[in-house]
């Protein structure tokens, strides 16, 4: 089964909380009491999410972090690999940080890349903005409103 880690889920819960206002310097323990994250994990997650390029680090009395592009332009694909690493399904993918132990005599090898890519390609198509409005990522043509995620839809 394919999983994302709770942190990587926190991350995009803190990100759609600063995505509401673009440049404005807010600190960890103000992210956690306004999303009731634990702080230690928004500390971690902000120091890993400004590694990343994602938010900007302000230093002094009045630093913090901040969001400075639109939730429109951040992709899933970006906080995904900015908390998990490199997204590569098995050890035989590019990119992938693993090596595999068959490789050489494997008639599969290179295989797993067609997947790995639909799967990157599907989650560049996803942002920060889709997640914050489902309505708007999956309509429900018939009623305006949201429906549940099936083969249709994707």
């Amino acid at each position: 089964m394919l999983r994302l880690n709770r942190m990587t889920d926190y991350a995009i819960v803190i990100l759609g909380q600063m995505a509401q206002d673009i440049g404005r310097v807010r600190t960890a323990p103000a992210l956690s009491d306004v999303t009731s994250v634990p702080l230690p994990s928004v500390s971690k997650i902000l120091k890993t999410l400004s590694q990343a390029g994602l938010v900007t680090a302000h230093r002094g009395a009045k630093g913090g972090y901040s969001l400075d592009r639109l939730a429109s332009e951040v992709t899933m694909t970006e906080v995904i690999q900015a908390l998990e690493g490199p997204i590569a399904l098995t050890a035989c993918v590019d990119g992938a940080e693993d090596s595999c132990d068959v490789q050489h005599s494997c008639f599969m090898r290179g295989n797993w890349n067609r997947v790995n890519s639909a799967i990157h390609a599907a989650l560049d198509a996803v942002t920060l903005a889709d997640m914050m409005d489902p309505e708007e990522m999956f309509p429900d043509r018939s009623s305006g409103r949201a429906a549940g995620v099936s083969l249709q839809n994707v």
